[in-house]
C-alpha cells in the first residue's frame, strides 16, 4: 500500500542504519520515471563526508542498474517494511533488462520533484545527488578474503551520493 511521505530532516531519523541496510535491505533507482532501474542492495553505509548527510552505495558493472547511475546525477535509496520482503528479493534476483521490475514485484514507481524515481510503497527515501565515486580496486583491499566475493572480478563502484532530500511515512 502506498504511503504519504513527509519531508523530514536526516538527521531526525532513529533508524539503525546497520539494520536499515544490513538487515531491511533497500532499493537503489536511478533514471526517470519513463526509463529507470532498480535494484536491490545490503551493503552501503549513511554518514557525514565534507560537511554533507551522505550515503554511500555500491554498484557492480554488471548491473543493469549501474547504466542509469552513471547516466544520472541523482537516485534515490527506497527502505520497506518487512511486509515488502517478497518484493525486495524480485528485485535482487531479477534483471531489468528482460522485465518491468516493479510491476512484478507489486511496487509503484513515483518521481521526486526533481524527477528522481522512488516507489510509492516505501517508509523512508533517501534522494540524493551524485558527489563522487570510486572503484573497488583489488590491490586495496587490506582484509584476506575480500577477494573472493569477486570470482567475476567485477568489482564494484562506490558512489556517494549527497542526501538531498528525506521523505518518511
Amino acid at each position: 500500500m502506498a504511503h504519504t511521505l513527509g519531508e523530514v530532516d536526516p538527521r531526525s531519523l532513529g533508524d539503525n542504519p546497520f539494520a536499515l541496510i544490513g538487515d531491511d535491505w533497500m532499493l537503489i533507482t536511478a533514471g526517470t520515471l519513463e526509463s529507470y532501474n532498480t535494484m536491490t542492495a545490503s551493503w552501503g553505509g549513511l554518514g557525514v563526508l565534507w560537511n554533507k548527510n551522505v550515503c554511500f552505495c555500491f554498484v557492480r558493472p554488471t548491473r543493469h542498474t549501474y547504466t542509469f547511475m552513471e547516466d544520472a546525477q541523482r537516485f534515490t535509496l527506497s527502505f520497506f517494511g518487512e511486509e515488502y520482503r517478497a518484493a525486495l528479493n524480485y528485485c535482487g534476483s531479477h534483471t531489468g533488462k528482460n522485465v518491468d521490475k516493479a510491476k512484478e514485484a507489486g511496487i509503484t514507481p513515483a518521481s521526486t520533484e526533481s524527477g528522481a524515481v522512488y516507489f510509492a510503497e516505501a517508509r523512508l527515501v533517501l534522494e540524493c545527488e551524485k558527489i563522487y565515486f570510486q572503484d573497488m580496486l583489488p590491490r586495496n583491499f587490506l582484509a584476506p578474503g575480500i577477494s573472493k566475493l569477486y570470482p567475476q572480478k567485477d568489482y564494484h563502484r562506490m558512489y556517494v551520493g549527497g542526501i538531498v532530500r528525506c521523505l518518511r511515512a
